[in-house]
């Protein structure tokens, strides 16, 4: 029995983790390893001295032998083609030797020079692979142990770093993927490996594979003590840029000719799309393909035809998007949409344009649709864009023609007027006025026949009907300027009131008269030359402030033991000196106090002398001083002053002088992306009252800044749901309302623990308990509302149940109770900009993503979906019930609640935002008349599914009750309306 169990062989299963043994190797060790190399071994010999723990000198002997391109070796043996031996081989170059060897290397020109052979050796698909692996596995280990500050955990973190590192060198450079192609079709293998090997490069490379593997690394890392940069590799956009940079210069390479080449570029360029990241990739593509040498056209057009017809059309889109921010993005003047004139930047956008989809049908009909597309330009789009895109479509006249009676017809639709937000449809009333200025130096005829049509008479007299005065106004515009190009001056369309004569009409109709010129390439290779000296500039400036608030840091030099034990040199000083002589009778100053001793410095009470830091910073006085504050991360003290004092310094910089204004959106910008690095507890709180400070400065402007980023933005979920806290609170500020609690104060954060149980700290007693969210300002603003709302239907129904009014007597007192209560009116310079500035933009752009990606998009989702609809009902809420735009506001807002209705249903966080902005809308409506001749069917809808959700929750629990309660005075409002005027709303929905 015991034979049968005799092991046949032991196998030891070495650890990922290996000890960084000592460079120094024995004589006998360095001159057996340096025979066997000096013999010519073959790949497998040095397999096997890689494996056998070498010293530094056999690696790089080794490192030499497999970056040779000469000689008989090289020529049977590759180590980037995958192989048996060149897969050990690569193998045992990762797991063994980088993290034995990488982490003593120094900065020597040995340690670089063998940095670079490595690094050049693992350069291929099989060494990227091993390296993602490596990290993979490396980062599992790291989750499993844990925090853990114990030297395993340690190890694990060291070679995590070097990892990191050396896939930075593998990757590094904008030739890699060239280097790589050229590799690959020079290897002496099939073609259908070549291909296969090219395939798997993208799959890596493409894919995310490389990011995902970084980022799951760099988690690993997270809340580690030591300062470091973190990974490119591990970021989406640096690595998207470093893709787009790799993919231009792999263009510029290629030869037209190289259908091959092409193809395999156009494959990689293609799947880039995927990261999530096409603007920075296609950026960085053009950037370098058009600034670098000439033939760039040629190149960009060799492209296309390699691509599928789905590949060019998200090739289109990238680059319209790229075109929207980076070359055109909205420049608005004097809270126009901007200039009129014709510039170098709309000339060459659609010299690109045009030579894009010159070629191909369906590229054509890709743009046309983005003119005419609600869920496009509408909402996203700059005008200078619009003119660009106008500008590429112009050289076909036909095609301009065909444009323009398909935006009249659009235009024109009573369901469009409707139901479209109002954002969309001033895009497409520019767009058609745009059109119509080419036809009418085209075709003058054509024009006429199309403002004689019936389409357009019936669209403006279904525009002039509407009760927007938004959608009248856009009506107006549309039938002047087209009067004015068709008809004599005494026949001419004009209405003769106030809104045809302001600066914002004049504007409108001087678009039928802009004239932009077809530009070429060159126009913008200066652009991208311009932007990029400007971005230079300002890192340039970053990184000067960095290093000054470095230089502040204490230094300490440190000395040798024998100098610090020599005695210290006295040096006598020679001339003369200032000598203090003791008077005896000084008894005539005994009157005089002297100063008391200064206090201790409590800072200073550090028995380390290295940690006190004499040179503290200073409250900043400019704007300036406070943006360079802020993006000081590093300099712990200076950016936490810089966050403290921002709310105050912008707001009194606001009304004194320009230097708010000069910097606005820069300073917006900075506050908007800022993270909590280092775990404040009042960090939102003071990011939150900066953004508002920075909204009250200029409402408009920066109103449609959070508007439009608050969508198109990097912003991460906090940041986000930050920008509608700051744009809602700041919104009922500038109305006049109060952000604070009922009796004016912020309520105490500190709340009193009945006994001292197992209870987390402060901070994570918040998180998980829920009194985090409960606590915001915009939840707070929320309960308020609703008990203001609730409050009176409850005690209205328990008058009704105590009796009738007239045997109820109210005392004086209490009359003078309710009128000390009462507020005074507050002008609301809210209601002249709340509509274009901020509500518009953002139900427009919610609704061009929910068009363009359905339900399945980020603004759907649990943690975005309530604050913004919060955020649209306080907004509506601050305007008040005299806003003039309040018709179409509450027509774009009741569509967009019955949309999400679906769901709410199962989601008590969206339902309940649903049903408090509900009950905001049908409040602010104060014209009931008004609601059921215009609304009836929303009216109707809401209430059946009010019901609906009134009866599914039955109560129990505090989610069920509050969502109750909310729908009864749901209830109650619609029924107020449904019983005062339920014959002419049962007559509306007969006719509808």
């Amino acid at each position: 029995m015991e034979g049968l169990l005799t092991p046949v062989k032991t196998v030891t299963k070495p650890r990922i983790i290996e000890e960084i043994p000592v460079r120094s190797t024995t004589p006998n060790e360095q001159d057996n390893s340096g025979a066997d190399l000096s013999k010519g071994q073959s790949p497998k010999s040095l397999l096997e001295i890689l494996k056998s723990q070498p010293n530094f000198d056999d690696v790089q002997d080794a490192l030499n032998y497999f970056a040779k391109k000469d000689g008989k070796d090289s020529a049977l043996f590759s180590i980037k083609v995958p192989g048996p031996v060149s897969s050990q081989i690569v193998s045992v170059l990762v797991n063994s030797i980088a993290p034995n060897f990488w982490s003593t290397l120094q900065l020597g020109q040995s340690d670089i020079n063998f940095k670079r052979l490595l690094a050049t050796s693992l350069r291929s698909v099989s060494g990227i692979g091993a390296i993602i692996a490596r990290l993979r596995a490396l980062a599992t280990e790291q989750d499993f142990a844990g925090q853990d500050a114990t030297k395993a955990s340690r190890n694990i973190d060291r070679h995590i770093r070097d990892s990191l590192e050396l896939l930075e060198h593998v990757l590094d450079g904008d030739s890699t993927s060239q280097t790589l192609w050229s590799e690959i079709r020079k290897a002496e293998v099939a073609e259908v490996q070549k291909t296969m090997l090219w395939k798997e490069y993208i799959s890596l490379i493409a894919s995310g594979k490389v990011v995902s593997a970084a980022a799951q690394a760099e988690d690993a890392l997270k809340g580690r003590k030591e300062v470091r940069k973190e990974s490119w590799t591990a970021s989406g956009s640096q690595f998207a840029s470093w893709l787009g940079l790799n993919c231009a210069k792999m263009a510029f390479m290629l030869g037209i000719g190289d259908s091959t080449g092409w193809s395999a570029l156009a494959e990689l360029l293609a799947k880039t799309f995927s990261l999530g990241y096409s603007r920075q990739v296609i950026s960085e593509f053009y950037r370098s393909i058009l600034v670098s040498g000439d033939n760039s056209m040629q190149r960009i057009e060799a492209l296309l035809k390699h691509m599928s017809s789905y590949q060019q059309q998200q090739f289109l889109s990238s680059t319209l998007a790229f075109l929207n921010v980076e070359v055109l993005p909205p420049k608005p003047e004097d809270g126009l949409p901007g200039g009129l004139q014709p510039t170098k930047a709309i000339g060459g956008s659609a010299a690109l344009l045009r030579a894009i989809y010159a070629h191909s049908e369906s590229l054509e009909n890709k743009l046309i649709s983005w003119l005419l597309s609600p869920a496009s330009l509408g909402a996203d789009g700059s005008f200078d864009l619009l003119r660009a895109l106008v500008l590429a479509l112009s050289p076909k006249a036909d095609t301009v023609s065909a444009v323009l009676e398909k935006a009249i017809t659009q235009f024109s639709d009573s369901l469009y007027i409707k139901h479209t937000p109002i954002i969309q449809q001033e895009a497409i009333c520019q767009v058609l006025l745009l059109l119509a200025s080419y036809v009418h130096r085209a075709n003058r005829m054509l024009l006429f026949t199309v403002a004689r049509s019936s389409v357009h008479m019936n669209g403006v007299s279904s525009r002039l009907a509407s009760p927007s005065p938004r959608a009248r106004f856009l009506g107006m515009i549309v039938g002047t300027a087209l009067s004015e190009l068709v008809d004599t001056p005494e026949n001419r369309m004009d209405f003769k009131i106030e809104d045809t004569e302001t600066p914002e009409a004049k504007w409108y109709l001087q678009l039928v008269r802009v004239k932009d010129e077809m530009g070429s390439i060159d126009d913008l290779r200066s652009t991208f030359t311009q932007s990029t000296d400007r971005k230079q500039g300002l890192s340039n400036t970053q990184g000067t402030t960095g290093r000054r608030s470095k230089s502040k840091k204490p230094t300490i030099s440190k000395q040798s033991p024998s100098n610090a034990s020599a005695s210290p040199r006295i040096t006598e000083i020679k001339g003369p000196r200032i000598v203090e002589v003791e008077d005896e009778s000084g008894g005539e100053e005994d009157d005089l106090v002297p100063y008391a001793k200064p206090d201790s410095d409590p800072e200073d009470d550090e028995e380390d002398p290295t940690l006190i830091q004499r040179d503290k910073p200073r409250a900043p006085v400019y704007i300036r001083d406070l943006i360079a504050g802020l993006r000081d991360t590093e300099n712990y003290d200076r950016h936490m002053l810089a966050l403290n004092t921002a709310p105050d310094l912008i707001r009194r910089k606001a009304t004194f002088g320009k230097e708010v204004l000069d910097h606005i959106d820069e300073l917006a910008n900075v506050l908007a992306g800022l993270n909590d690095q280092y775990e404040r507890d009042n960090f939102e709180d003071l990011r939150r009252d900066a953004l508002i400070a920075v909204l009250l400065a200029q409402p408009a402007s920066v109103g449609q800044w959070f508007s439009r980023n608050f969508f198109e933005g990097d912003y991460s979920l906090n940041q986000r749901i930050s920008i509608l806290s700051a744009l809602g609170l700041g919104a009922r500020e500038l109305a006049g309302f109060s952000n604070d609690g009922e009796d004016g104060q912020r309520p105490s954060s500190q709340g009193t623990v009945p006994f001292p149980s197992n209870k987390l700290p402060d901070k994570l007693h918040k998180i998980y308990s829920g009194e985090y969210s409960a606590s915001s300002p915009v939840n707070r603003l929320t309960k308020n509302l609703e008990h203001a709302l609730l409050e009176p239907m409850a005690l209205d129904a328990a008058d009704k149940l105590s009796g009738p009014n007239a045997l109820k007597v109210r005392t004086f007192s209490s009359r003078m109770e309710v009128e000390k209560k009462r507020k005074k009116a507050i002008p609301n310079e809210l209601a002249k900009i709340v509509a274009q500035n901020m509500f518009f933009p953002l139900t427009g752009r919610w609704w061009a993503r929910l068009q363009a990606y359905g339900t399945d998009n980020l603004y759907f989702s649990t943690e975005l979906l309530p604050p913004f609809l919060r955020t649209l009902a306080l907004l509506l809420h601050a305007s008040g019930p005299s806003t003039l735009s309040l018709p179409q506001m509450t027509s774009e807002f009741w569509d967009l609640l019955l949309s999400v209705r679906a769901s709410a249903s199962d989601n008590f966080p969206v339902l309940e935002a649903l049903l408090f902005s509900f009950l905001i809308l049908l409040d602010v409506n104060e014209d009931k008349e008004r609601i059921s001749r215009e609304h009836a069917k929303e009216l109707v809808e809401t209430q059946e599914w009010t019901r609906l959700i009134f009866e599914r929750f039955g109560g129990g629990d505090e989610e069920s009750e509050r969502v109750r309660m909310l729908a009864a005075g749901v209830l109650v409002r619609c029924g107020e309306v449904v019983e005062k005027y339920q014959r002419s709303m049962m007559g509306d929905l007969l006719d509808f």
